[in-house]
């Protein structure tokens, strides 16, 4: 019979081992959602012997992180802009730097705007919600092309009471025929270059689907076909928001420029990365 802190400082040994960074901070949340108990309550019972069932979970949830699953996976949920999502590997893991592309976003719409909004590849749904739980007047549509992605996304927007102001289209965005109701749309397309795929961490490589990752040869396939569209169908007036590489910020603001989109702009994450690029579909 071991006690809660014996538990704790033998599973960041055996996550230490296994090569992850944060073993101590990962082994507590594992705690937690194996035993129901708070970050507080954790510390209260640290003397406590472990009930066997509880131990069970936590050592199975210890073994699947020891193979490199993601910890989100393992726990269900993340949170991403103060929301609650569930997530697993039907759909992208949302990720901490594209909250600087919804700020992006929001910054560029109104408090009171009352218009349709489109999330290009929605997977998880994150970036939708975030734009909808900030802006109650805003309508929107997640187009994602994966079934198993479109069928998450639509239970992250139920989850969060937004079902009645967002629906998911199911289908690639060269299907979706509604280009020109949206007053902005925004996306964080596959960008990572095929030949990087084989060098990212094996969180990355081995459980996010290989659709949402890999940008064709130089990362920026899927970033040309949007703009493509967007100048072609997009309403004059509109925005376009994109999430990029660290190192695509030049390639992807001269797509825009190209297109002929104005008032292009970009911002950096919080680690100094850039991250987010903009324009508008200017007036003809």
């Amino acid at each position: 019979m071991q006690t809660y802190q014996d538990h704790l400082r033998t599973g960041t040994q055996r996550l230490r081992a296994a090569g992850i960074d944060e073993a101590s901070h990962e082994v507590r949340l594992m705690m937690m959602a194996a035993s129901g108990l708070s970050r507080t309550g954790l510390i209260s019972a640290e003397a406590d012997i472990v009930p066997e069932d509880i131990a069970g979970r936590f050592d199975e949830m210890l073994r699947r992180r020891q193979e490199r699953q993601p910890l989100q996976h393992i726990l269900g949920t993340t949170e991403f802009y103060g929301l609650e999502f569930a997530c697993d590997a039907r759909a992208l893991i949302p990720r901490p730097d594209s909250e600087t592309v919804v700020e992006a976003a929001l910054r560029l719409v109104p408090e009171d705007a009352a218009m349709m909004i489109a999330d290009l590849g929605t997977g998880t749904g994150c970036l939708l919600a975030a734009l909808l739980a900030n802006r109650p007047q805003l309508r929107g549509v997640g187009v994602e092309a994966s079934p198993q992605a479109a069928s998450l996304a639509r239970e992250n927007l139920s989850r969060l009471g937004l079902e009645d102001r967002a629906s998911v289209f199911e289908g690639s965005w060269a299907d979706w025929q509604d280009w020109h109701a949206a007053g902005l749309i925004i996306s964080n397309p596959p960008y990572i270059a095929s030949a990087e795929i084989a060098v990212l961490a094996p969180e990355v490589r081995t459980h996010d689907p290989m659709s949402a990752l890999d940008g064709g040869a130089d990362g920026l396939e899927a970033y040309r076909e949007i703009i493509g569209r967007a100048r072609q169908y997009l309403k004059p007036g509109a925005w376009l928001v994109f999430e990029i590489g660290h190192d695509q910020k030049e390639a992807v603001s001269g797509l825009m420029e190209s297109a002929e989109f104005a008032e292009i702009g970009a911002s950096k994450d919080l680690g100094g990365n850039d991250r987010a690029v903009w324009g508008r579909k200017a007036d003809r």
